[in-house]
C-alpha cells in the first residue's frame, strides 16, 4: 500500500483495509444522503461488533442491500428479509436487518420534512465539521452530548439501532466530527 510511512490515527494500522479506509474516507465530509445512509446501515450493523467485521463485509452489504437504495430498502418484504438472514456475507441479526427496512422509512420522512436528510443531520454542526483536538485517537470519547441529542431525536423519529455510539461513530465517519489525532496525516486535510 501507498502511503506507508504515513503516520496515522492508531486504530487503523492493523490492516491495509483500515488504512485505506482511513486515508479515503473517515471523517471526511459527506453532505450527500446515499452515502449517509449507507454510513448509518454500516454504523448500526456494527453496534456491539468490531469496525474491521463490518469494513471486510462492506462489498456484501451492499450487494445484499441493493447498494444501499433506501427506497428499495424500505419496501422489503418478510421473504426479502428471511433471504437476507441466510446470507452468510453480511451480520445475520434479524432485528439489525428489520431495522434497516425502518430505518430506510424514517430516513425518508425526515427528508420530507427537511428537503434531505443532509440538511437534518448536519444542521446540528451549523453544516461544518466540529473539530477535536486529540493528542491520540484514544482519548476519543464514545459518545457527546451532541451525540446522545441527536441519538434521542432520531429514535422519536423511529430510528432503531441509533444509540449515542452509533451515532458518534457516524458523525465521526462522515466528517461531522474530525477525530484525527494531532499527529495524524490527516488531522489538517
Amino acid at each position: 500500500m501507498e502511503n506507508e510511512n504515513l503516520i496515522r490515527c492508531g486504530w487503523c494500522t492493523s490492516s491495509d483495509l483500515y488504512k485505506k479506509y482511513h486515508d479515503e474516507e473517515w471523517g471526511v465530509p459527506v453532505y450527500d444522503d446515499p452515502t449517509l445512509f449507507e454510513f448509518l446501515i454500516l454504523e448500526t450493523f456494527q453496534a456491539g461488533l468490531s469496525w474491521i467485521t463490518i469494513l471486510n463485509k462492506r462489498e456484501n452489504f451492499r450487494n445484499a442491500f441493493d447498494h444501499f437504495d433506501y427506497k428499495k430498502i424500505a419496501h422489503y418484504s418478510e421473504d426479502k428479509i428471511e433471504e437476507l438472514m441466510q446470507n452468510t456475507g453480511i451480520i445475520r441479526n434479524k432485528l439489525k436487518i428489520k431495522a434497516a427496512v425502518s430505518n430506510a422509512q424514517a430516513f425518508m420522512k425526515v427528508q420530507e420534512e427537511f428537503g434531505s436528510f443532509s440538511d437534518y443531520i448536519w444542521k446540528y454542526t451549523n453544516g461544518k465539521p466540529i473539530i477535536n483536538n486529540l493528542k491520540t485517537s484514544k482519548d476519543a470519547p464514545a459518545t457527546t452530548p451532541l451525540s446522545d441529542e441527536i441519538s434521542k431525536d432520531l429514535k422519536k423519529r423511529g430510528f432503531k439501532f441509533v444509540g449515542s455510539t452509533v451515532i458518534y461513530a457516524h458523525m465521526q465517519a462522515t466528517g461531522m466530527i474530525n477525530d484525527h489525532a494531532e499527529d495524524c496525516w490527516k488531522r489538517s486535510q
